[in-house]
């Protein structure tokens, strides 16, 4: 019986639970140990879908497994082998039927695979973990695929719990998932960790997901609520397992530091009714010491291992500098706007200039930002974001010009996506009569 002895057995409700926690502990490794047994990433999904199926079924009727994960593995390299023997069977009928209409030829099928021995080894786990990491966030995927399928996989999540995380239809999620695979299947993409150089090149690919994923949770774009939690606090956990299988690479830890010290914000980031709650009104006590403490050993060992910090590694410095100052007013305001400029030459973008006229109006005033935000507003940089009006409004407000300030965070309003900072900006306007 798979899973060896079974316990009493289970109310429907404890099963499914039981169910539920187990793959989103153990989805990764199953599907990955799976990929690596068939050679085949799709293929492995699906057997540990069916099996993820089956468990529901069979866990309250016969009582969850003494190795739950073990049994899941079980009923997924089971079906492979099914699949396996009739894809072969099939193959042979159809070489007896090219023999018989006298076309010659041989059996060309592929024989049925022996069961093999599939040990929880921790070493050739760790290098499945790593081959998923970079077969779901590959390439040849859009980048919408690539955060579906990491968070299937990887975070185990279903294809309705992504789809409530990005506020969109769950048969989206599902076509996304379904035409990744078919991508991947395509592109005869191989089930392993790649050489090192490529290992290299393919490794911002990784953190580019995880980062995306992060963002999201931390500030929505769209939807209710200003947070969603859950879903950056997945990207943190992913990006820790990252640090743990490349310890070596830099920008990896450069990336955990940036989440693990933004996220110690969390805790005051919302109000008592969901409201947004700014950096320069938090309650610092509130913030989670524990979170800053691994954020910054994380960062610590960014420096050791690489020669100067990535882009990741110094936006962890820029948050590392909140995170260690008592109070707003204490901040070491002129060091953020320096490992802004520094970011900006590692890796230019309109956002990351409007932050660092965010910081330059923060350490010497919104005279001296303004013309970098107008400039962007020349240039057409950031034009279908509410991110450019909003900071806008407020160096203008700042500046008493408040004719033009309503102007700009009414445009932002328009823009913005999300109910929770639209009521934000919306309460900006009123403080203007």
């Amino acid at each position: 019986m798979a899973g060896g002895d079974r316990p009493a057995v289970t109310r429907p409700g404890e099963g499914r639970r039981a169910v539920e926690a187990v793959w989103r502990i153990e989805s990764a490794r199953i599907v990955g140990t799976l990929a690596r047994f068939t050679g085949d990433f799709a293929l492995a999904e699906d057997l540990a879908q069916e099996a993820l199926a089956e468990a529901p079924v069979a866990w309250p009727r016969d009582g969850v497994p003494r190795s739950p994960a073990g049994w899941l593995l079980t009923v997924g390299r089971r079906r492979a082998i099914d699949s396996f023997r009739r894809r072969s069977a099939l193959d042979e009928r159809y070489a007896t039927l090219a023999r018989d209409l006298g076309e010659g030829g041989t059996a060309t099928g592929r024989p049925p695979a022996p069961e093999p021995d599939l040990p929880w080894d921790p070493d050739r786990i760790d290098d499945d973990l790593l081959a998923l990491m970079f077969i779901a966030c590959h390439p040849v995927l859009s980048r919408e695929a690539r955060v579906a399928l990491t968070l299937r996989v990887l975070g185990g999540l279903t294809s309705e719990e992504i789809a409530r995380a990005f506020l969109v239809p769950t048969a989206t999620v599902q076509a996304r998932i379904t035409r990744a695979k078919k991508t991947l299947a395509a592109a005869r993409v191989p089930f392993e960790v790649p050489p090192a150089e490529e290992c290299r090149r393919r490794l911002g690919a990784v953190l580019s997901v995880l980062y995306l994923i992060f963002t999201e949770g931390s500030t929505a774009t769209s939807g209710t609520t200003w947070m969603r939690p859950d879903l950056a606090r997945e990207a943190v956990r992913l990006s820790r397992i990252l640090a743990r299988l490349v310890p070596d690479e830099p920008e990896v830890h450069g990336l955990l530091a940036l989440l693990e010290l933004t996220a110690a914000r969390f805790p005051a980031r919302e109000g008592a009714g969901g409201e947004p709650v700014l950096l320069a009104d938090q309650d610092r006590r509130r913030w989670d010491r524990s979170a800053i403490r691994r954020g910054r050993a994380a960062l610590a060992r960014a420096g050791r291992v690489g020669r100067g910090l990535g882009p990741y590694g110094v936006q962890a410095a820029i948050a590392e500098c909140h995170a260690v100052a008592p109070s707003l007013a204490e901040t070491d305001r002129e060091r953020i706007v320096l490992l802004y400029e520094v970011l900006g030459r590692l890796a230019p973008s309109p956002v990351v200039e409007l932050n660092r006229a965010v910081a330059i109006s923060v350490a010497y005033g919104p005279a001296a930002a303004l013309p970098l935000v107008d400039g962007l507003v020349a240039a057409g940089e950031l034009a279908g974001s509410h991110l450019l009006p909003s900071v806008r409004g407020e160096l203008l407000r700042r500046l008493g010009r408040a004719g033009e300030a309503r102007r700009e965070l009414e445009r932002a309003v328009r823009l913005c996506g999300n109910e929770r900072e639209r009521g934000l900006l919306r309460r900006k306007l009123a403080d203007l009569d």
